[in-house]
């Protein structure tokens, strides 16, 4: 069966065509990421504006069309944390199904999470039982999901994302040290309340999910242009994901739009969300992260389009 599944968060909005044979994805045929930053102002006004939302439907109209070309047999759409945070997000997800024939689905933190360790635990082998965590930074929220083989026993999903703490603490160009250590802080007063310390201290193994992780590999590899297969697997230590963060924190925006392995339109968040990545290595006592491109796109191939 084929299957089309539009992630719509936060920063961006993506796009997954893919082959279902026996429950697994065989094949990828289309897969597309557009930022589109949805979640801009959701924070501080508790609404989407039509100024997010504007980007977000030129971006399915144009993925409507690939998805009719490609024949897709079952649609869905996946909104999460500035949707479900948005006092009119569930209207936004009617007009999602209007206009682009798309089944939405407004995700709870849980079922992000589920979805996303779904993803991005698909084809490990299930009898290796290292406990690992997967982490999913999103715009608004960043998921945090706990588990052995491909079974989630512990998840959460905390109110810190690259949007929504890059416009609490970031407001100069290049950020201020202070900026970024006021972000840390935040982030890491969410985190360790969102995720007991008996939980962190199980964990053996990191794994990466979605645009700041995967940019930082390519950041790494000097990825020009982005090569996916690359990117897959790719692993990072803390020591480089901190040396990436004090040269590009060191660049005005316009100059971090050049960094090759950075998508210019990533340039604005990336910060934020290194940041992010690194208090989670600190809470958790890891050294290593493990990229992957399997996320909740493939999650929601997997469990939604049954």
């Amino acid at each position: 069966m084929r299957v089309a599944v539009v992630d719509i968060g936060s920063n961006s909005t993506r796009l997954l065509v893919a082959e279902l044979v026996h429950g697994r994805v065989t094949e990828e045929l289309v897969r597309r990421s557009t930022v589109t930053r949805l979640g801009a102002g959701v924070d501080a006004e508790g609404r989407l504006s039509e100024e997010a939302m504007d980007p977000v439907h030129r971006t399915l109209q144009g993925y409507h069309e690939l998805i009719e070309d490609c024949g897709a047999q079952k649609r869905v759409a996946v909104l999460t944390s500035a949707v479900r945070d948005a006092a009119d997000g569930d209207e936004f997800a009617e007009t999602v199904k209007e206009r682009y024939g798309l089944e939405p689905h407004v995700l709870a933190g849980e079922q992000e999470a589920r979805l996303t360790f779904l993803g991005a635990t698909s084809e490990r082998d299930p009898e290796d039982r290292t406990p690992a965590v997967v982490i999913d930074i999103g715009g608004g929220s960043t998921e945090v999901v706990i588990g052995t083989g491909q079974e989630a026993r512990f998840h959460v999903s905390t109110q810190a994302g690259v949007v929504r703490q890059g416009e609490r603490h970031i407001h100069t160009d290049p950020p201020s040290r202070d900026e970024l250590d006021e972000l840390a802080t935040d982030v890491r007063e969410i985190l360790a309340q969102g995720v007991p310390a008996e939980q962190r201290r199980e964990v053996e193994h990191a794994i990466a999910v979605a645009g700041t992780a995967t940019s930082l590999g390519a950041i790494a590899q000097e990825l020009d242009p982005y090569d996916p297969e690359k990117v897959h697997g790719y692993r990072m230590t803390r020591e480089e994901c901190e040396r990436i963060l004090e040269r590009l924190s060191g660049m005005p925006l316009e100059e971090r739009r050049r960094v090759a392995g950075l998508h210019p339109d990533r340039a604005p968040t990336i910060l934020a969300g290194v940041v992010i990545l690194l208090v989670v290595l600190e809470l958790f006592g890891l050294g290593e992260l493990e990229v992957s491109e399997h996320d909740i796109l493939r999650g929601a191939a997997l469990a939604l389009t049954a």
